[in-house]
């Protein structure tokens, strides 16, 4: 993994900066305005500073299903707090076990820590620099770990003690696993994350250092969310598919007010939603509100007279209707609306999910939906569950990029663009 910063006047100088040098990959760490320093500071230009990270193509992670269950390789597991495998000895030469009489320092010196090969800090000042969110230290988490570590224990036997002696990187990272666990973090990818950061696992490392691994990696295993976009000519054409009762309806509705509203956009509203009169009845309420054209569209010929007829406009959103992802002669006639839409035309499918799914059906509506079209993910009612994990979990299983979130009803507030520094903190137990 490679980190680094650019400066220029905006953030898109930097960005392109950092393109030309690292390339597209990159993800967007964190965005700063740097203050000038100085006699004649007032007269120079504010510069802004960007920090990037790449993932190097050891490891890019690609998405398998889970139909075919994995072995676990033979590697030392964190356990469950409770656990048995808590109490127990571990043998591993490559960490230094702690003395249980000497106090626990987890913001151990970092000079005398050998760099992680998997980490590459370039133009770093100083200790988390690279990510001044980390600055945090994930509150709650911390706290945890160091109630954890500082619990007095019973006088025993030197023997017992040696038995019963854990390293402290050990614990830490079994507090970690078990918070993924809490957040629904499906068991092969927490191991996944955990194994990744074991394998750089140094005598002594500190605390920090290995947060700030695992914060860094799954932030990359998210990606740079992708939004929706103008089209290079013409309009873009979006749909919007999914399953009943998450939303979509509410969602489009939002999208169109940014774009019609903030943005200043000529958007227009289809809906091919024959089945629920309400559905329809509700776009054309907000349409109205918008002062933007709505049409309800039965046949694929429709869809392209509609198109035609709205040459002229930025985005044509379409909503369809929600369904069983098992019913078959559904599936069929959506997939023929999307297909339909002329090649000369861009379009972007987005498969619109409850974040309060559960994971064993997030995977059969995933699969489903696959099979008819490539799809980017919009994950809502995120103010109704109390973890996230699942969006990790379906980003990892269908290798789909995240775009939007909603956390609400109210349009067109309760929605922004998917954040992953905001989400892997919450993952881990921070506070956001």
């Amino acid at each position: 993994m490679i980190i680094k910063k650019f400066q220029a006047k905006t953030e898109d100088e930097a960005v392109e900066l950092a393109k030309k040098e690292l390339g597209s990959g990159i993800v967007i760490m964190n965005v700063r305005q740097v203050k000038n320093k100085g006699l004649f500071s007032f007269f120079r230009t504010q510069m802004t500073e960007i920090t990037v990270a790449l993932e190097e193509e050891s490891e890019r992670y690609s998405p398998v299903a889970e139909t075919n269950p994995v072995k676990k390789p033979a590697v030392t597991r964190p356990a469950a707090v409770n656990s048995p495998a808590a109490n127990s000895s571990i043998e591993n030469p490559a960490v230094k076990q702690a003395d249980p009489k000497r106090p626990v320092n987890p913001q151990a010196a970092r000079a005398d820590i050998p760099r992680s090969r998997d980490i590459i800090f370039e133009d770093e000042p100083g200790p988390n620099k690279s990510n001044p969110g980390l600055e945090e230290k994930l509150d709650s988490l911390q706290t945890l770990l160091e109630q954890q570590l500082q619990k007095p224990e019973e006088e025993k036997p030197e023997s017992e003690e040696k038995k019963e002696e854990q390293s402290e990187m050990y614990v830490f990272l079994r507090l970690l696993y078990n918070k993924m666990i809490d957040n629904e973090i499906n068991e092969r990818y927490a191991n996944q994350i955990i194994d990744e950061v074991d394998k750089n696992n140094k005598p002594n490392m500190p605390f920090d250092y290995a947060l700030s691994n695992i914060y860094q990696k799954m932030i990359l295993k998210f990606g740079k969310p992708q939004i929706i976009e103008p089209a290079a000519n013409g309009p873009k054409v979006v749909f919007f598919i999914g399953p009943t009762g998450v939303g979509k309806t509410t969602t489009i509705a939002k999208i169109a007010s940014r774009f019609s509203v903030d943005a200043h956009k000529k958007v227009a509203l289809l809906t091919a939603d024959t089945y629920r009169i309400a559905a329809a009845e509700q776009l054309k309420t907000y349409a109205n509100i918008l002062e933007i054209p709505f049409r309800v569209i039965y046949t694929k010929e429709e869809i392209e007279q509609s198109i035609n007829e709205f040459r002229d406009y930025d985005f044509i959103l379409v909503d369809t209707a929600g369904h069983s992802h098992q019913n078959e002669a559904q599936r069929a006639n959506m997939a023929d609306f999307i297909r339909f839409v002329d090649n000369d035309i861009e379009k972007e499918v987005f498969l619109v999910l409850s974040a309060t799914t559960k994971y064993r059906d997030l995977i059969s509506i995933a699969d489903t939906y696959t099979e008819m079209t490539n799809y980017k993910l919009i994950f809502t009612k995120l103010d109704e569950t109390t973890t996230l994990g699942n969006l990790l979990n379906l980003k990892l299983y269908t290798g789909a990029p995240l775009s939007y979130m909603t956390y609400g009803q109210n349009v067109p507030d309760d929605i922004e663009d998917f954040n992953p520094q905001k989400t892997v903190k919450q993952l881990l137990g921070g506070k956001v």
